[in-house]
This record gives C-alpha cells, sequence and structure tokens, in this order.
C-alpha cells in the first residue's frame, strides 16, 4: 500500500506535465494553422494521440483549453497595461496592448469558432471583457466617452473592430503595421460623446 501512495503524487505530476506540454503545443499549432489535426498537436507536444485523448476527449475540448490557456497568459500581460489618467490615452494603450494579443491569437480563434458556440467563446473572454467596462465607465463618469449607448455596445465594437481587424489581415486587404492605428482611430471616434465629433 505504502509503494502505491508513493506513485500517486508522482503519477499525477506526469500528468500535469503531458497536460502542459499538449497545451502548449496546441496554442502554438493552432496559431499557425488553424486546421491542425490533433495527430500535428501530439507529435509537437512530443506524445501519442492516445495520450492527447486521454486528457482531451475530443478536438474541440482540445481547442477549448487552448484558446482558456491563450486567454488567460493574454489577460495576465494586460494586467501591466497602464490604465489610469485621461480614460482616452488609457483606452489607445489598451487598444494597443490588446491588439498584440489578438493578432497573435487570430489563427487560434478562428479555430475556436469552427468548433465552439459563440457564448462560450464569450464565455472564456470575461475576464478582458471586463477590464475594459470599467475603463469605459471611468471615461463615461469623466464625459469623455459617451453615455448614449450601453458600455457593453461600446465594449462588443471594440471587439467587433479588433476581429474585424484580424479578419482583413487574414484576408490580405490590412498590414499588420497599419492595424494598431486603424483600431485606435476608429474606437476613439466611436466612443467619443456625438458633441465632440466634428461637424459636417
Amino acid at each position: 500500500m505504502a509503494a502505491t501512495r508513493e506513485k500517486t503524487p508522482a503519477k499525477r505530476a506526469d500528468a500535469q506535465r503531458s497536460i502542459e506540454a499538449i497545451l502548449d503545443a496546441a496554442v502554438r499549432c493552432l496559431s499557425r494553422n488553424p486546421d491542425a489535426s490533433v495527430s500535428e498537436i501530439a507529435k509537437a507536444a512530443g506524445v501519442g494521440r492516445v495520450t492527447v485523448y486521454g486528457h482531451f476527449p475530443n478536438r474541440a475540448d482540445l481547442v477549448d483549453a487552448a484558446l482558456r490557456r491563450a486567454v488567460e497568459e493574454g489577460h495576465a500581460g494586460l494586467d501591466a497595461v497602464d490604465l489610469e489618467g485621461d480614460p482616452r490615452e488609457a483606452l489607445a494603450r489598451l487598444i494597443v496592448s490588446s491588439w498584440q494579443l489578438v493578432s497573435q491569437s487570430r489563427l487560434l480563434l478562428i479555430a475556436a469558432q469552427d468548433v465552439l458556440p459563440p457564448g462560450r467563446i464569450r464565455e472564456l473572454h470575461a475576464g478582458p471583457v471586463e477590464r475594459i467596462e470599467r475603463l469605459v465607465e471611468r471615461g463615461r463618469d469623466e464625459g469623455v466617452f459617451r453615455v448614449d449607448l450601453p458600455t457593453t455596445w461600446l465594449v462588443g465594437v471594440m471587439h467587433s473592430v479588433m476581429h474585424g481587424a484580424a479578419d482583413e489581415i487574414n484576408a490580405g486587404r490590412l498590414t499588420q503595421d497599419k492595424a494598431a492605428g486603424y483600431i485606435s482611430a476608429t474606437l476613439l471616434a466611436a466612443f467619443a460623446p456625438p458633441a465632440q465629433l466634428p461637424r459636417k
């Protein structure tokens, strides 16, 4: 019995290392090719397909876990963004940092959209959304962001513009170096109170 108890923690540690290797490989592979197969991901992780399926019963579960890993890592990175001071300047900084993350994972998101329902994708992005909502609310309180549209709508617009930029890059109609500037210009105008917009 003692020998069995001693092996259990080691087995759990091995399993956890295996899961981490699989998720790292899944994020890498799907970020390069949204159609990457379980076999490709297993090979990149240095394990067999049986091992992958032992932890993730199907490809959708694996894609879900990979997107969750990418979002959590991105969420942690956004914690370092300075959101103090002028809400407009803070929003511009957040847009640049958020876009870098969206750009890095845009192909992974395509993989997720193919196998996961929209509600699940929104659920996985809940943490980053809360950060944006707090900033928008502060900007509304300070009179620099519009109050005639709901915060949830403005946050949705931000996500739509970013993902739209990713689609434009994938289609070859927008270059990576111009995307952040286009996104910032579009969103800062969209968030501005109507009275602050240039008159025609």
